[in-house]
């Protein structure tokens, strides 16, 4: 082995990967295996080889396969399957982050690549069935309502989508090091946009296109039995505010964007540890920081621009964004198939600027700024969140507040104001990207650009999820074992005075909703869910917003959906 290393005919890697955790035979097939795949054996003479070790050193032939490793050609025994739980699982915390460090060889495989890496596949199938009794923005989800005018009346309308379909993958590869993991996930859905192509234009509506929603890569080391430390980098869910998300049947932004249950994923470099204190309710305490891409939402006018770079005024700031979370987890209910608890906090801070090229400066203000200007606002946040997993209900709940939270589905998607208070003369321009106007004025008598100010907002909500099979003592193995029900109620709301300078109609929204689900077998559920999705006005007088024709404070949509979920 070292003479053909030497002579270039074997990498250091490839050495080791044929000399770890084998015997001299296995070594010695692994070395023949890679010889023949580099064109230094023969087929002929790798059948030799392979002949004269099975008549030499084993009365039964054996199978090389690709990853370097020699397996019987009898069937083994079949695998014993787990035995099925005596007691029926306590309803899980839907949790997008976790906490537990990854297991090396912890992945069971689907595939094993010839390069060491373990892949094991995965997906989620939904087909839903639905009724809106409002839905003026013709979306197939829920958004906050006042956005349009709903018509002579509600706006209702009915879909059947299966567009639904997530796929993914999770990796491992073994690195040499035995206290080092490196794991990593991809993963992408067909809820993107519709086609417009000459094959596909008058059936747009049943070809949505694919989407990324997570690829990363994570490196483990771990420095003892209880302490380790984390990298990640990729396309994660964020720290800030994903953490804790409800369990609910409208899976497409999680009940509603703009009611109450925030969230984003971001490409980011994100570093933690884990400290495991133990104890007789094993303790763990994980904090983590990232640097993220700052997203704000101010998408630019022209589509041909969005296409090609999605937004770019928080990357105009030259900053990145920073992110934080920390997370302690402990055994809460000690009866038998409940999860542990965990208790979040996290924070955001961003910041944007808005450009404004010299053409585009209103002509009695050039002089004053012959380069052209820019202005800035901040992202702010924190959240605090809990999940509490009981043998009879699990509670999960989570608090926001901020300013500018528009990219995480939070203060009615309303971003930033221009502050216009004590200018006169006032005159706007467009900013580069077109996603913004900016507005110039005299203050005192001298030339100034008006302040942007990031609208402020706050909400949250809380779920509670009922093993209802579990309640009644089903029968674990039994066709009964499978049913769960879940109550919510989530609420999202920018500041009034804020909304108003705006100029926005709608300060506050909510949503109140239930469902049932029963898990059919581990790959077949059916689920049922009814939401009364509300929102409120910023103002009772003046000009209200229309809904059926009519000037309305408050609009509202009840949801019903039913959905058959696949998952493998």
């Amino acid at each position: 082995m070292r003479v053909l290393q030497a002579k270039g005919l074997l990498t250091e890697a490839e050495a080791r990967a044929i000399t770890a955790n084998a015997s001299a035979a296995e070594q010695r097939d692994r070395l023949a295996v890679l010889l023949r795949d580099k064109g230094v054996l023969s087929p002929a003479e790798f059948e030799a080889l392979r002949a004269n070790t099975a008549n030499t050193s084993s009365p039964t032939p054996r199978t090389i396969t690709a990853d370097y490793k020699t397996t019987s050609p009898n069937p083994s025994a079949a695998t014993p399957q787990p035995t099925p739980a005596k007691v029926i699982a306590a309803v899980a915390p839907t949790r997008l982050l976790g906490i537990d460090v990854p297991k090396r060889e912890g992945l069971i495989p689907d595939i094993k690549l010839g390069t060491g890496a373990r892949l094991k596949l995965y997906g989620i199938f939904k087909t839903s069935i639905i009724h809106d009794s409002s839905s003026p923005q013709g979306n197939d989800f829920p958004l906050p309502l006042l956005a349009a005018d709903t018509g002579p009346n509600d706006s209702p309308e009915f879909h059947l989508r299966a567009r639904g379909l997530r796929l993914g993958a999770n990796f491992e590869w073994l690195d040499p090091a035995p206290k080092m993991v490196i794991t990593g996930k991809i993963e992408f859905d067909f809820e993107g946009n519709f086609t417009r192509a000459n094959n596909r234009n008058i059936s747009s509506i049943r070809s949505s296109q694919p989407s990324l929603r997570l690829a990363w890569v994570r490196i483990d080391r771990r420095f003892n039995d209880h302490t380790s430390a984390f990298a990640l980098f990729g396309q994660d869910w964020t720290p800030f505010v994903s953490s804790t998300m409800p369990n609910m049947i409208e899976n497409t932004n999680f009940g509603g964007v703009g009611y109450g249950a925030a969230y984003s994923r971001l490409p980011q470099a994100r570093f933690g540890f884990n400290h495991k204190f133990g104890g007789w309710r094993n303790l763990q305490f994980g904090p983590e920081i990232a640097i993220v891409v700052p997203a704000f939402g101010d998408l630019p006018a022209n589509v041909a621009d969005q296409l090609g770079f999605g937004e770019r005024q928080g990357t105009d700031s030259q900053q990145p964004g920073v992110q934080g979370r920390a997370v302690l987890q402990w055994q809460l209910d000690k009866a038998e198939n409940v999860a542990p608890a965990q208790f979040i906090v996290s924070f955001e801070h961003a910041k944007r600027s808005a450009i404004v090229i010299a053409a585009n400066v209103p002509a009695a203000f050039r002089a004053a700024f012959p380069s052209g200007a820019d202005v800035s606002s901040n992202s702010d946040g924190y959240s605090a969140e809990f999940q509490l997993p009981t043998h009879f209900v699990t509670v999960v709940s989570k608090y926001y507040a901020g300013s500018d939270l528009r990219f995480y589905g939070a203060g009615q998607l309303l971003s930033n104001f221009n502050d216009t208070a004590g200018l006169t003369g006032i005159a706007t321009a467009t900013s580069i990207d077109g996603a913004s106007t900016v507005v110039f004025g005299l203050l005192n008598g001298v030339p100034v650009v008006a302040p942007q100010r990031p609208v402020r907002a706050q909400g949250g909500f809380v779920q509670f999820g009922f093993p209802i099979s579990r309640i009644f003592n089903a029968d674990p193995k039994g066709r009964n074992a499978g049913w769960t029900g879940y109550l919510y109620y989530g609420d999202d709301q920018a500041m009034a005075r804020d909304a108003r300078r705006f100029g926005a109609r709608g300060d506050r929204s909510d949503l109140f909703s239930g469902n049932i689900q029963y898990k059919w077998n581990q790959w077949m559920t059916f689920a049922y869910e009814q939401g009364y999705y509300r929102t409120r006005a910023d103002f009772r007088t003046g000009l209200l917003p229309l809904f059926r024709g009519i000037p309305s404070f408050t609009t509202h949509n009840i949801r019903s959906e039913f959905a058959a979920i696949f998952t493998f």
